[in-house]
């Protein structure tokens, strides 16, 4: 008797909670949403070319997440817990020696602090006003520079501050981030390593070493240490800061919509901690090694600035055709000290028709002339964007694979349908691919422009309102300079890369009152 009373009360106790809970939420709004994303791939010739003599490569990766928000009238808090792997990554049955893949992809707080269309607040001197505080994903406009990378299984987020300001149509955010990997306890000065680095390493010998604290380690060929080289945890030269990661970040994004043409403008600054190139000493048994690299300890930055604008005009009968146009510029000093002077711009014309939407466009990023004996670097990086979007779906260019010295320009093509009742849909695009600036072969001659072509064919289904069902093959006819351009041996690669995918995307929303 006793126990049933105990439960009783304790179910009275819950039963309460969950109703004072309801009361206090019903005029707010909470969801909460799941996704299991899982793409299998055949890689033969993905991202960079293949090495002629080897085999192709087949594997399955999945993104495992779930996202709750909360929204009322004066704050909007969301969290995003997520688990990204490759099946088969973990045996069958793990220890805790394993490790874990769980990681926090967002978690941020948005204070409203005015809002003229909520009656909450008795005065709003503006539209709009909030601050945005915590890890977040940073996204405008078409994400060519600022995006959030949905299409890589782990994505991309940033540990920021943002003020959002929105006035008689005007759009401004400003936003700022700091990013340290230690508490500075001990430490003279903030100094920051800026990559996720292993906790050993090899030595010039070949020896395990623990690596040196603040320290990048440099690797040759051999996966040795060496006085030159990149490191093989690292890769080549690409976006997101040519892969290492920014100290401090400030922006200023506005955009206004005049008509039907939409203006949107960024000036972004971001900066890198310097560093000094050094070695460590590092004794196995009667052998005596070197770990060399990129010690992260010294004082001051080096900074960049990035400033452009990008205008979308919508005009003709039903607003069929649109414009995409924009240019931005690259100055200051990039992550190695070097001065920094280069540019980009963008240029499309859309056709949007009942079913069927066609677009051609040009994308120029500037790049290096490896017959100009200047030292400043010309080479434009696009910041924290989306480049599988834009460059072929293959990413040979601004992804994780790398970027060429001599930057790039891509002509382009698109035919996509969309069937009546939108579930279905099939996109056709093909790229040109070509050097922005002549590279320099090894009979010291220029080697030509032309990189190759590639098609991309995707097919879309949505099977139901929470599952998509994604299809894609890609095709590639690539030249020599294409080696040149991806820094491998000439005459060492297959030339016609494939790649596939098949990709589930279930999304359900299991709570949203």
């Amino acid at each position: 008797m006793y126990k049933n009373v105990l439960n009783q009360y304790t179910l009275g106790k819950i039963l309460l909670i969950v109703s004072c809970f309801a009361s206090y939420t019903a005029s707010a709004q909470l969801t909460l949403t799941g996704q299991l994303k899982t793409r299998g791939e055949l890689r033969d010739g993905y991202g960079t070319l293949k090495p002629i003599g080897s085999s192709n490569a087949a594997l399955v990766s999945q993104r495992t997440r779930l996202t709750f928000n909360y929204k009322s009238s004066k704050l909007i808090f969301q969290t995003s817990v997520q688990d990204v792997r490759l099946w088969g990554q973990d045996a069958s049955t793990i220890t805790i020696n394993d490790g874990s893949r769980l990681s926090l992809h967002e978690a941020w707080a948005e204070l409203i602090l005015s809002n003229k269309k909520e009656t909450a607040f008795k005065v709003s001197p503006v539209d709009y006003f909030a601050v945005k505080i915590g890890r977040q994903e940073l996204v405008y406009d078409d994400e060519r520079l600022m995006g959030g990378s949905d299409w890589l299984q782990q994505a991309r987020r940033h540990d920021a501050v943002v003020l959002k300001l929105i006035q008689k149509g005007w759009q401004v955010d400003l936003g700022g981030a700091f990013n340290q990997s230690s508490d500075a306890i001990n430490y003279n000065g903030t100094y920051y390593t800026p990559a996720n680095v292993p906790a050993t390493v090899k030595d010039s010998n070949g020896n395990m070493a623990n690596t040196p604290a603040g320290f990048i380690p440099l690797l040759n060929a051999a996966g040795l240490s060496s006085k030159t080289g990149t490191p093989a945890f690292l890769n080549p030269p690409g976006t997101n800061a040519l892969n290492q990661n920014y100290k401090a970040l400030e922006y200023v994004y506005f955009s206004r919509k005049f008509n039907k043409t939409k203006v949107s403008g960024l000036f972004l600054a971001d900066q890198f901690g310097k560093y000094k190139l050094d070695s460590v000493k590092n004794i196995s048994g009667t052998e005596e090694g070197y770990v060399y690299g990129k010690r992260f300890n010294q004082a001051g930055v080096n900074g960049r600035y990035t400033t452009g604008l990008l205008i979308n005009p919508v005009f003709g009968a039903k607003d069929k055709w649109g414009i995409n146009a924009g240019f931005y510029y690259q100055g200051g000093h990039d992550k190695d000290g070097l001065a920094l002077n280069a540019y980009t711009y963008t240029i499309a014309l859309l056709y949007k028709g009942s079913n069927v939407s066609y677009t051609a466009g040009l994308d120029y990023l500037s790049g290096n002339d490896a017959f100009s004996a200047s030292k400043t670097n010309h080479r434009f990086d696009p910041l924290y964007g989306t480049p599988h979007k834009f460059w072929g779906y293959m990413d040979y260019f601004y992804a994780g694979s790398g970027s060429p010295t001599g930057g790039l320009s891509n002509p382009y093509l698109k035919l996509k349908y969309v069937s009546n009742n939108k579930r279905f849909s099939t996109e056709l695009a093909g790229h040109g691919f070509l050097l922005a600036n002549d590279q320099k072969g090894t009979d010291g001659q220029a080697i030509h422009k032309y990189l190759g072509t590639e098609f991309d064919l995707t097919t879309v289904y949505k099977l139901n309102k929470f599952t998509n069902v994604d299809l894609g093959l890609s095709y590639m006819a690539a030249t020599r300079s294409m080696e040149y351009a991806k820094a491998l041996t000439p005459g060492s690669s297959k030339l016609h890369p494939v790649w596939a995918y098949l990709q589930l995307n279930i999304k359900p929303e299991f709570l949203n009152k």
